[in-house]
């Protein structure tokens, strides 16, 4: 993750800022309605001191048409306020539910173009919830700046602005008054929101461990994990609950030292308040306009503490998702990158090496042709690099040294996405969405047809399971496609490939989930799906990749033998023929 020193207020707000600039007219017109509402309402107290004053001087014709002509002032104020506090709340209900799913947006087209390692490192229900926290944070943000920070603010400095002309003296009690206690919160609050950060991780710590028990269910049952996965979920929320309570502990010291100097205030404002009516120095109206602000000014400045405290939380939020917005991509293209082209399906690995660290070193200088329209199959114990190579054609890594090329072109030169058009993937372990038999089909050519589908279902043989279902193609799998078997993911997987027709294929131990009858329906769809395409595919079950034109044994990170099934069996000494004794005498003679 990219260090947290590096994840200021600023570059928070600029990422806030890309999402909201295109609802600009309303943020703005929020902004100006809210502060026109509030403006309007500083000027309210002003007439309820004439009010008071025309009530001091006693009854007269003269005095009761004042006090109605005042009432209609203030009446109008209040109108003014409640019509501009509206169609401030109408702009900023539009704006907010705009900008959150701006954000949204933002965050899932970045986040999901990071590596395989990005999300093998992070837990998927963390991710979620980072994602949802940055979008929430802008509300939270946004909404205690329209609500009370900008009421707070014009609130307290138009107390100040109207009593320095009726009563000098003690606007400075409230001016002194209201600068402790800004500069108060702001100190403090600065030095808090380290243990807010670390609060907020704490949390995301706690809901991935949740999400990550909850999708591993089976095994806690039938491994009687319960209690071992309780315990651990118990230090963990304690954990988070120890540092919950410590930052709450914290503003309850900020909360003493508030309501300790906001008893003192009034008590001063009274005290003097008093001694300047006594000598005439103010009236009845200026004492209840001075009143009538304390208590304003009071309500609002006790909203201060939760104003900075949810800012600052919403800051901590907001730099969780940060960090991975600021994560640059470990696979991108290149600025001049370019559509592949003419794609025939010879592949190339030129001296390619790969390693995982500087200590384990995955491929090195291998070197392979495959004809375009070959059949390659690539075998070897595990850990030999089989998958990594898979992994470099696709990009999902890149090579350390040397280059993987196609027809030619080198893989690191040409789009992504024009890439992965050209390749078909079925692996071993076939993730399903929670959408339905045919969604999840179509996701090889979104633009195919209905009938194309079914066909490429059939040629896969998914009718046998599909046509028992009730909704048949139109039923759901469930979250990860739970409510199929091992069996029936993959068929559907090959229903994909079947149905894209890339121009290469690849095949991650494409039947190891299916049993006897079912791989022989599945292993005669993917031989006319290999006919027209070059092929590569990786398996542990030789009886499956013997008709291949040619298969490579790979081991220690590169090529130990090549030829064919025949020709590989009758060679001395060979660790394919070895690997190929070992099963034959074991469980697929």
């Amino acid at each position: 993750m990219a260090d947290d020193k590096n994840i200021d207020t600023k570059i928070i707000f600029r990422e806030f800022w890309r999402a909201a600039r295109e609802h600009k007219v309303l943020l703005w017109s929020s902004f100006i309605c809210f502060a026109a509402g509030f403006i309007a309402n500083v000027f309210v107290p002003i007439f309820y001191k004439d009010f008071f004053d025309e009530l001091a001087g006693g009854p007269s014709g003269l005095a009761m048409q004042r006090l109605f002509d005042i009432i209609a002032v203030i009446a109008a104020l209040h109108a003014v306020a409640w019509i501009f506090g509206r169609i401030g709340i109408f702009c900023a209900n539009a704006m907010q539910s705009k900008v959150g799913a701006r954000l949204k947006q933002n965050s899932f087209d970045y986040m999901m173009l990071h590596s395989r390692d990005f999300f093998a490192n992070n837990f998927s229900g963390s991710l979620v919830q980072r994602t949802n926290r940055f979008s929430r944070a802008f509300i939270r943000i946004t909404d205690v700046v329209l609500f009370d920070l900008m009421q707070l603010v014009i609130t307290t400095g138009g107390a100040i602005i109207v009593t320095a002309f009726i009563a000098p003296k003690i606007s400075i009690i409230i001016a002194v008054w209201i600068g402790f206690f800004t500069v108060f919160n702001l100190v403090f609050s600065r030095l808090k929101v380290k243990y807010d950060i670390i609060a907020a991780a704490a949390d995301s710590k706690t809901t991935g461990l949740l999400a990550d028990d909850i999708s591993n269910y089976s095994s806690i049952t039938l491994f009687n994990g319960y209690r071992h996965e309780s315990k651990r979920f118990r230090q963990t929320s304690n954990d988070q609950a120890r540092k919950m309570q410590f930052t709450w502990d914290l503003w309850s010291i900020i909360n003493m030292v508030q309501v300790g100097s906001t008893y003192l205030v009034e008590f001063l404002i009274f005290y003097y308040g008093i001694i300047f009516w006594q000598k005439g120095a103010i009236t009845l109206g200026t004492f209840s306009l001075i009143q009538i602000y304390i208590v304003g000014v009071s309500h609002q400045l006790w909203s201060m503490n939760r104003i900075i405290r949810e800012i600052y939380e919403s800051l901590a939020d907001s730099k969780e998702m940060m960090e991975i917005l600021t994560l640059p991509h470990e696979i991108i293209d290149k600025p001049e990158a370019f559509d592949l082209k003419n794609v025939q399906g010879a592949i190339e690995f030129r001296e390619t090496c790969f390693c995982f660290n500087e200590t384990r070193m995955v491929l090195d200088n291998l070197n392979l042709s495959i004809k375009a329209g070959e059949k390659l199959a690539l075998v070897g114990p595990s850990g030999t690099g089989k998958t990594t190579l898979v992994g470099l054609l696709l990009r999902i890594h890149d090579p350390a040294r040397g280059s993987v090329r196609i027809d030619g072109q080198d893989i690191k030169t040409v789009t992504l996405e024009s890439l992965r058009e050209n390749i078909s993937l079925v692996p071993q372990d076939p993730v399903l969405f929670h959408r339905t038999i045919m969604e999840n089909i179509r996701y090889g050519r979104p633009d195919a047809s209905e009938e194309e589908v079914i066909q490429a279902a059939r040629g896969a043989h998914c009718d046998e399971f599909v046509d028992l279902m009730p909704q048949k193609y139109e039923t759901y799998v469930g979250e990860r496609g739970v409510k199929l078997s091992g069996g029936e993911r993959q068929r559907i997987a090959i229903a994909r490939a079947i149905l894209k027709r890339a121009p290469i294929l690849v095949l991650d131990e494409a039947t190891s989930s299916l049993d006897s009858r079912s791989e022989i329906l599945i292993q005669d769809a993917l031989a006319k799906l290999m006919d027209n395409c070059t092929t590569i595919a990786i398996a542990h079950r030789l009886s499956t990749i013997r008709r291949m034109d040619r298969i490579i044994v790979m081991e220690n990170g590169g090529i130990a033998e090549t030829g064919t099934h025949q020709a590989l069996i009758r060679k001395k000494n060979s660790l394919y023929k070895q690997l190929w004794t070992l099963q034959a005498g074991g469980f697929i003679r």
